[in-house]
């Protein structure tokens, strides 16, 4: 399939930009289905304001034993009595099985 340079209107900022053959093969590449709605800088602009808005915190980590090899590690969620958790290396082995 060939590309070819597309101009699309950025919906924040009403400013024209070109949606380059090359932009549109790695989307293709990726599954994505749709145009981007924004240009890049209206792009960077909201992604600077989301970072901002999370302050920088870190997210919440929670002790646990590993199921597996009993090494103490932590986890990005609140472990459930009615599931195993694993370690990084415990939960790739699993993973790959």
């Amino acid at each position: 399939m060939a590309f070819e340079d597309k101009t699309l209107v950025c919906k924040d900022c009403g400013k024209e930009f070109i949606w380059t053959a090359g932009e549109q093969e790695f989307y293709a590449e990726k599954g994505f289905e749709n145009a981007p709605a924004r240009c890049r800088d209206c792009r960077e602009k909201r992604k600077r304001a989301r970072e901002g808005a999370s302050g920088g915190e870190q997210r919440q980590m929670y002790k646990v034993i590993c199921a597996d090899c009993g090494k103490e590690t932590e986890v990005p969620f609140e472990p459930k009595n009615d599931r195993p958790v694993y370690c990084r290396d415990c939960f790739q082995k699993h993973r790959r099985a």
